[in-house]
């Protein structure tokens, strides 16, 4: 039988065991599970931000990234005594707040973390995110629609922080109030999406369906609502190059910046030197426009 290595981390107080250090999760990009829970610790003052008192969904990759996966609403058994666990519609998920609640969830190849939209026990939306899916592999103009997007949001008084899906997207993320209710976020993304529709046919569709949008990029403002995920700020994604979903500045997207530049070996430099992209953009006055659309 084959020897299988373990090891222990105390973190906060808490022991984690670490089972198979040396298991390569992103094999393409060097990254073994002792690295990657490495990474994870200093990316956790940023992620843990956007999956704090937030449901947990994440993707597990027993045999690393490429490999098969499933996704995890429920928490994992056994649930260590630190992990805050709430009940949400007959599951038992994971709040994520602390570092060693993420380790854990490291240690166990969670490769992704997709944090609800909302707090637990709230129906409100955090922030408001319109998600730009490209509909090819490889989309050389998704650059260009976020700006696009950005400078459509900037006309309507509103600031914005465009962020790499770390897979082929990008998510547009707009600070907002407490207050505003996911309804009400639909409804602007509808104006905007059809706005944007309509200027550039071609680059755009607010078709759902996969076989209609030909090879235009997918306005999706449905995605933002109650039940539903986004890839929260800064999770690593399971793609080759151990992408991770990154907030951009506008100038980097006007200088068409690649999805693949961000990953887990450069992120946390690249964080030492921004900081919390989308923490600097204070909440937006979305409210106007509601109010706005409700009068036409």
């Amino acid at each position: 039988m084959a020897h299988k290595v373990k090891g222990t981390i105390t973190i906060h107080g808490m022991e984690l065991t670490v089972t198979n250090p040396e298991k390569m999760l992103w094999p393409e990009a060097g990254v073994t599970k002792a690295l990657y829970l490495q990474k994870l610790a200093a990316l956790a003052p940023y992620l843990l931000t956007y999956t704090q008192n937030r449901l947990l969904t994440t993707i597990r990759y027993p045999h690393g990234a490429g490999g098969e996966f499933f996704y995890q609403k429920n928490a994992p058994e056994p649930v260590p005594d630190f992990v805050r666990t709430e009940m949400h519609e007959g599951i038992r998920y994971v709040v994520m707040n602390e570092l060693p609640d993420l380790l854990w969830l490291g240690n166990l190849a969670a490769l992704e973390f997709h944090p609800s939209l909302h707090a637990v026990g709230s129906h409100l939306p955090c922030e408001w995110m319109i998600d730009l899916d490209p509909s090819q592999e490889e989309e050389p103009r998704i650059m260009q629609a976020a700006l696009i997007v950005g400078e459509t949001l900037t006309s309507l008084g509103l600031r914005s922080v465009p962020k790499t899906s770390g897979a082929t997207g990008v998510q547009i993320i707009v600070p907002i109030r407490k207050g505003v209710t996911f309804d009400e976020l639909r409804d602007i993304g509808h104006f905007v999406g059809k706005y944007v529709t309509q200027k550039h046919p071609d680059l755009f569709t607010l078709e759902r369906l996969k076989k209609d949008r030909g090879d235009r990029i997918y306005f999706d403002y449905l995605q933002h609502y109650g039940g539903k995920t986004l890839a929260a700020p800064y999770t690593p994604r399971a793609k080759s190059g151990g992408t991770v979903s990154t907030p951009l500045t506008w100038d980097e997207v006007r200088n068409n910046v690649s999805i693949k530049d961000y990953h887990l070996m450069n992120i946390v430099e690249r964080l030492t030197q921004t900081g919390d992209l989308i923490a600097a953009v204070e909440p937006q006055p979305v409210e106007l426009i509601i109010q706005h659309l409700k009068q036409k």
